[in-house]
This record gives C-alpha cells, sequence and structure tokens, in this order.
C-alpha cells in the first residue's frame, strides 16, 4: 500500500526522489514476503536428503530480493540521471527520443517547476511508518532470536533514511530558487543508496550459497561459550580450532577439542553433550555442531582426500593444451 501510495504521489507530484522511493519501497514488500516465507522453510528439520537442513533456501531468496534491489538501483539512476541531463542541457526539456519514452512534451509544464510540495508530505509520512516497521519487526526479532529478521528490521531502518533523503530533495527544490534540479539528484542519492544495499546483500547471499565460513564475531562467540563449557570439566581440555559456514539463518559449526591421552570415548561423548548444551544455549542461531576430539600433541588430521595421480594428470592435461 505504501509504495504504491508513494508512486502514484510521486507521478502526481512529479516527485523523482519520491518514484524513485516508491520502487525501493515495492522491493521492500516482495523482500518481507520472501523473508516469511523463506524463514518457515528454512527453519524445517533435516532430512537423510537434505543433512544439512533448508538453510539455503532463504541465502537463494536472499539473493533473488538483493538482485531485484541491485538491477532496480540501476534502472533508478538512469532515469535519474536522464532528468538531470534534460535539466541542465536542454533547458528543462527532454530530447525528443527521450520524452517518447518518458512521457515529457517540449512545452513548459508543471514539471518544469520541480516536484509538488506535497510530495513531501508523502516523505514525512513514509519516515514515521518505516520508524514503526523497525521497531515491530526488531521486538519480533530478539523474540524469536532471527537474525534474519533482525536484518529486515534493519533494512526498514534505513529505507526510512531514504525517505529522508527524498523529503530534503523536495523541500530543498521549493525553498532554494532554481532549484529544481534537487530532485532528480534526490532521486539519484537513493538508487545509490539501494545499489550499495543490493550489492552487500547480493555478495554476502553468494558468499552463503558457496559455503564461505563463519566471521570472526560468531567464531570468538562459539569459542567463549566452548570455553565456558570445558571449564565445567576438571581434565585437561582446550578448543583447538573453530570452523564451519553459514546456511540462511542457521550457523553449522564445526569444533576441534584437545583432550589428554588415553581420553575415553565415553568422556568424550559427556563432553560432547555439554559442548552441544552450552554453546547451543549461549550463541544464536547455531543449528548443528560438528565435534572432532583429538589428543594432546597430535596433528589434526586434514579432512580433504588430494589424489596425487589426479593432481599429475591435471598438470600433464594442462601441458599438452599448451
Amino acid at each position: 500500500m505504501m509504495a504504491v501510495s508513494k508512486g502514484i504521489g510521486g507521478w502526481y507530484f512529479n516527485s523523482q526522489a519520491l518514484v524513485a522511493d516508491a520502487f525501493h519501497a515495492l522491493t521492500d514488500l516482495v523482500s518481507d514476503f520472501m523473508t516469511l516465507g523463506t524463514v518457515a522453510f528454512a527453519l524445517r528439520r533435516p532430512t537423510e536428503r537434505f543433512p544439512n537442513g533448508y538453510g539455503k533456501i532463504e541465502s537463494l531468496g536472499s539473493l533473488g530480493v538483493s538482485s531485484l534491489l541491485l538491477f532496480g538501483g540501476i534502472a533508478m539512476g538512469y532515469t535519474a540521471l536522464i532528468h538531470l541531463y534534460a535539466e541542465f542541457f536542454t533547458d528543462g526539456n527532454l530530447p525528443q527520443i527521450l520524452e517518447l519514452a518518458h512521457g515529457h512534451s517540449h512545452s513548459h509544464s508543471h514539471s518544469d517547476l520541480g516536484p509538488n510540495v506535497n510530495a513531501a508530505w508523502l516523505a514525512a509520512g513514509s519516515i514515521l511508518v518505516k520508524e514503526w516497521l523497525y521497531r515491530s519487526t526488531m521486538k519480533i526479532a530478539k523474540e524469536r532470536k532471527s537474525s534474519i529478521l533482525a536484518s529486515n528490521a534493519i533494512h526498514h531502518r534505513i529505507d526510512s533514511l531514504t525517505s529522508i533523503v527524498a523529503l530534503v530533495a523536495i523541500g530543498g527544490s521549493h525553498l532554494l530558487q532554481n532549484a529544481s534540479y534537487l530532485d532528480p539528484v534526490g532521486g539519484l542519492i537513493v538508487s545509490l543508496m539501494v545499489i550499495n544495499a543490493g550489492w552487500g546483500n547480493t555478495r554476502a547471499a553468494l558468499m552463503e550459497l558457496v559455503d564461505v565460513g563463519l566471521d570472526d564475531e560468531i567464531k570468538e562467540s562459539v569459542r567463549k561459550a566452548s570455553d565456558k563449557a570445558l571449564a565445567l570439566r576438571q581434565e585437561r581440555l582446550s578448543i583447538r580450532a573453530v570452523g564451519g559456514s553459514k546456511s540462511g539463518q542457521n550457523y553449522l559449526v564445526e569444533l576441534t577439542v584437545q583432550v589428554p591421552v588415553g581420553t575415553t570415548v565415553r568422556v568424550t561423548r559427556a563432553l560432547e553433550e555439554v559442548l552441544r548444551g552450552v554453546v547451543g544455549a549461549e550463541v544464536r542461531g547455531v543449528k548443528r555442531i560438528k565435534i572432532r576430539f583429538v589428543e594432546e600433541g597430535t596433528d589434526t588430521l586434514n579432512e580433504f582426500i588430494f589424489k596425487e595421480e589426479d593432481v599429475s594428470g591435471q598438470v600433464e592435461e594442462h601441458s599438452h593444451k599448451h
């Protein structure tokens, strides 16, 4: 509803900044629906066919929405640049080939006077609504300990900032003499903010899809929780390594724990239960914990299998091509 109101208001009041903000609001609406759908799907229990769960569904949805933001922002910026070109190089009129595409005439209509000041009311209302959405979504995110809902809430806060840009652009084009160019400048600024957000989210989604490792902040949180769990035991225990990957809002954690020589399987089983309980309770988003135990004074074995004949065969094949 907000996106439609902004779009109609921006078109009627001739505000490029408001139209750009309306497109951003529309992509946010799609983002909200996809967030709700993917969150519900990603929380399903792992199955034999999907042993790591369904978190990647959320990553795919994030990639779709962020791509929409990215390319939509580019289109918005292109439109704003066209109007800036008309403002400075064609006496306020678009070239003939562009006016056919954008529905402008050569006569000096109300479009040359800049956006209608009433468009500012729509922008101001949007700021209030987006701030309310931010607070409501963040409250639910904290209750459910959902990182993606928290991110979506922050997105609403960013949207209110883009509405402030639109408000300043609309008001400035009326308060300052011959400053109607401020409105398309505002549209361009909004588009750059959308492109920046779209690129950041697209990159993050792609990184999750290729199983990028956990960031340092999560590793540190896991290590602190693990040290706390091991401190409850009397044995000489320590965390040798923390790894894993992110799957949607889920963290798939891998721990390497150093134990004294001669530690039995029964003892490691008890340690595993303690670690799972403490880390799962203290680090939000941890969905799975794989634990490897190594004795003191021994090296950690590499899980990957590298066949020497495969490597030499690839080298020979590469040399024959050249």
